[in-house]
Formats: structure tokens, sequence, C-alpha cells
């Protein structure tokens, strides 16, 4: 294994000096540090994580608590993808990654008590119930944490603008001809809400007239239950033009049950979802959506709590709105 020493010896520097570049101090000629990380790099050295926490007081781990409901893991598409720019950006930044769980090794324990087991140095949380009291004590404790599309008050937090992605999909739809505009939504989450509210408030702008009918749950990424409610708004005696859908994925619930039914998209009924996943470009014709900035999201997640671990005197906490886009498909006749 390569040691300071060895790479001291190499660059005709001391042992000090070597320290002081590698562990990021600043009173170190440009000259120097380009030797030494050169140096380091070239002799395939990686410092000892034991040691660099014993003088540090850093583990250098970040925790990833995500857990949605349908226990999807990383096959959710959104997330994972948040999730994966996250990772991206944190190792640059020089941490590595620990999925954060209640169960280990067969026993139990609290979100908060698994990351101190691991020493995680912060925590990312994305997907998961925010009302969950293990949740809320890991938010209350003195671990740096970020969230993602949910707000805590002093806590960092990513958030996607789904105020303005939901008004821009609707004024599309709108301006397409469409005044007969049924919304599926998911679980009554934060995002949910804000979704909802921009929904109603958008159609009422526009003066489009929405009937409560036309307003029915499902569940995020979950295909049966938006099916059950496309049944449900196109059984009603003045059904709907244009269905816009909690997600993408839940979509192709909806897709079975219209083709079930005999319709066609677009030319029985208009379709909109939502999350600008890859498949809402691949199924025919392709979806109009929202496309989420992922890599913004997970990218801008991971500085934020780097700069509150490394920074911890000095950061005040803020909320990121991160816009989305407006991906136009053929889901939406004209009429």
């Amino acid at each position: 294994m390569v040691t300071i020493k060895d790479i001291s010896k190499a660059c005709g520097v001391s042992h000090s000096t070597v320290s002081k570049v590698l562990n990021g101090y600043p009173d170190v000629s440009e000259e120097t540090v380009a030797l030494v990380r050169r140096t380091a790099e070239e002799m395939g050295y990686t410092p000892n994580a034991a040691a660099r926490l014993l003088k540090t007081n850093r583990s250098h781990n970040i925790g990833v608590l995500f857990v949605d409901q349908l226990q999807s893991g990383l096959r959710h598409d959104y997330f994972s993808a948040v999730l994966n720019d996250f990772k991206n950006e944190a190792e640059c930044g020089g941490y590595d990654l620990t999925f954060i769980s209640q169960n280990l090794g067969g026993g139990s324990m609290s979100y908060l008590e698994h990351c101190r087991y691991r020493n995680c140095d912060g925590v990312i949380i994305a997907c998961v119930d925010f009302e969950d009291p293990a949740v809320r004590e890991l938010v209350g404790s003195d671990i740096p944490v970020v969230t993602v599309d949910h707000v805590f008050d002093q806590r960092g937090a990513v958030v996607s603008d789904n105020v303005k992605g939901m008004q821009d999909l609707v004024t599309h739809v709108y301006e397409k001809g469409h005044r007969r505009i049924a919304y599926i939504h998911g679980e009554m989450t934060s995002v949910t809400r804000s979704r909802l509210a921009s929904f109603c408030r958008t159609c009422e702008e526009l003066g489009a007239e929405i009937p409560e009918a036309y307003i029915r749950p499902a569940r995020y990424r979950d295909p049966t239950s938006s099916a059950q409610a496309t049944q449900a708004l196109l059984s009603l005696p003045v059904p709907p033009t244009c269905i816009l859908y909690p997600d993408d994925f839940s979509y192709l619930g909806g897709r079975n049950q219209l083709e079930a039914m005999g319709l066609s998209v677009p030319d029985d009924i208009s379709v909109a979802g939502y999350d600008g996943i890859y498949l809402s470009q691949a199924v025919r014709p392709m979806l109009t959506t929202i496309r989420q900035d992922t890599e913004r999201l997970g990218s801008h997640a991971a500085r934020m709590l780097i700069e509150a671990i490394e920074q911890s005197r000095t950061h005040l906490p803020r909320q990121e709105l991160i816009p989305g886009e407006l991906l136009i498909g053929g889901s939406v006749k004209q009429l």
C-alpha cells in the first residue's frame, strides 16, 4: 500500500507538506500541490479511511435515505436519476455513499442510529414519508441534512418547481383547445399539494371550470391505481377530453385502460404526464410531459450538503428551486 512517506520520498518534500496537500490545507504553493497530487495519483495512493476519521473527525461518508411506498428502490426512474447525479458530484468531492435503513444484520435500529453507526458526515433524504417520526428524529439531529422535494424548517432542500411545471403543462393543454381537463394526482405529499394547487389555480385563471369529479387520487408510479382512476373518469356522464397523470410511469396503467376501452391517444382522448423520464419519449405517441432537471437537483443537493458538512460554522441552510421543462409530444390533440 502506498503511504504518505512514499509520496514524500518521490516528491522530495516533507511528510507534513504531503499531508497538508492531501487534506486540502491552503498554505502550500500551487506548484507543490500539483506535484504531490500528480505523484499520489500515479502511485495509486488512497487515503486510509480510519486514519482520516481520527485526524479530521470526518468519515467522508454520506448517508442516503431513500424509501418509497412501493419499494421500487433504484428502479424508481426519477429519483434514481437524481441520486445518480448526487453520487457523481459527491464522489468528485471525495465522499462515499451509504444507504440508510432501519434493518441491519437482522436487527432493528432507527435511521439516526444507523447514521451514527456508519459515521455519516451528512445525509440526503429523498422519497420517504417525511412525517415518519424516525425521519423527523434524523432531521432534528445535529447531522447535516439536505432533502429533495420537501422543505423542513432550518434544513437545506432542493425542490423541483412543481408550481411552474404544472402551470406550463395546463396552459399548453388549454392552448390546444381543451377545457375539460382532468388530473389524476399522487399521494398527498408536499409535491402533490403544490401541483394540485397550481392545477386548480391555472385552470381558474384560464377560465376552465373543473368539476370535483375530474380530480382523482391515485399513487405515484402505480399503473394499477391510475388505470382505475382513468376508468372512473371516462365513465362520467361528461368525460374529460384530456387527462393529466401523476407521473410518466403511471401513465402506462392509463394507456392500458384506454386500449381496453377501445380508445386511442390522441384521437379519442388526450393525455399528459410528469417527470420526463426516458419512457415518456419512448412510447408512441411521445408523451407530452414536464421534464424535471434531475442533473441539477442531484448535483445541487450534493454541493449543498458538502458545504453544510465542511463549512458548518458559516453555512446557512437554504432552499433551491430547480425549474423543469415542458416536453411537447404527440399525446395532446388540437381541438
